[in-house]
């Protein structure tokens, strides 16, 4: 569960980080800034940032599911088979 929060406050930094820096960037151009798209663009552009720079939080993530999802498979066979015993 670590691994979800950590990835999930990644994400959520770089979302805000990437917002701060489009709003920004917007309003020193433009004098005003559209928060709509801002936060649109921030989406954007945290997505394809987070497949880059959160690859290893992410594989740690997927590795933690993959286990508790085998560890499971794996009671539900057990319990499977002490069916099939009975």
């Amino acid at each position: 569960m670590k691994e979800f929060w950590i990835y999930t406050l990644l994400r959520l930094a770089l979302f805000a980080g990437a917002f701060a820096i489009v709003f920004s960037a917007w309003l020193l151009i433009a004098g005003e800034a559209n928060i709509l798209i801002c936060v649109i663009v921030a989406f954007l552009v945290s997505g394809v940032g987070s497949y880059f720079l959160l690859e290893r939080p992410r594989r740690a993530f997927a590795v933690r599911v993959e286990e508790r999802a085998a560890r499971a498979s794996a009671r539900f066979e057990e319990k499977r088979a002490r069916e099939d015993v009975d």
